[in-house]
């Protein structure tokens, strides 16, 4: 089987990755109940041979069902159907991606503000530093674990150690939910737009601008997230602000 290198939705199509490819077929066979709850799925190597990808592109989108809460690994034995029909709530390590966007909202917003009224000259040096590599470093896996740190480091410039240990707590599923998001919903240019207008407000030490920027950073790491887990249903941040004003 040919796997397709481009998706169609709303305008021009977006190419997606091998892995993408194998995760939409798994998925679609499972949420069509082709894959039954229990059944065990072909090896990696079955696979591999199937949809004419490496076996590192098969891990990766098996990494990608479990975390969607549809399939779960058993030490050798394999891989089984864990649930079928709709995903709703996808898992990350120990937390649930509704687990960290709750716990996010109400820590790492006034986090931000914090940052911005308290920040050190070695936090800003830091954060400058941090947000300069993040924007020309090549490796995704490099660049996830610069994005826990950075994530870290603006909890650290709040002054309060804290909330550094609560971001420290959830680091493992905060590195794997960013992996999820830049593999499936090519998060990491935009990632990197936010992180410097987060950092920009936190240099300038303006509290409301920070706020502002690690909530709007949020939201749209809560609408990739829906639009992964439930294509063609989420809303942009801005459409689903102005119906709220409507």
């Amino acid at each position: 089987m040919v796997l397709s290198d481009s998706r169609t939705g709303g305008g021009a199509p977006r190419r997606i990755s091998a892995m993408e490819a194998v995760l939409t077929h798994l998925r679609d066979a499972i949420e069509r109940g082709e894959l039954a709850v229990g059944e065990k799925l072909p090896t990696e190597a079955e696979l591999g041979k199937r949809f004419e990808v490496s076996r590192s592109v098969v891990r990766e989108a098996l990494r990608a069902l479990q975390a969607l809460g549809l399939t779960v690994s058993r030490a050798g034995k394999g891989t089984y159907v864990a649930a079928g029909g709709p995903v709703q709530n996808p898992v990350f390590g120990a937390y649930s991606a509704r687990d960290l966007i709750e716990v996010r909202r109400h820590v790492e917003i006034p986090v931000a503000g914090y940052a911005a009224t308290r920040r050190t000259q070695d936090d800003v040096d830091l954060l400058t530093h941090l947000i300069g590599k993040m924007e020309q470093e090549p490796d995704p896996t490099a660049w996830v674990a610069l994005d826990t740190l950075f994530h870290i480091s603006v909890a650290q410039a709040s002054g309060n150690p804290v909330f550094r240990k609560i971001i420290e707590e959830i680091r493992d599923a905060l590195a794997r939910q960013s992996t999820f998001l830049n593999q499936l919903g090519d998060r990491r240019r935009q990632s990197d737009l936010e992180h410097r207008a987060l950092v920009e407000a936190i240099v300038g030490g303006s509290e409301g601008a920070a706020v502002r920027a690690m909530a709007a950073h949020l939201e749209h790491v809560e609408t990739t997230l829906n639009t992964i887990v439930r294509p063609g249903t989420a809303q942009h941040p801005q459409m689903k602000a102005k119906k709220q004003h409507e």
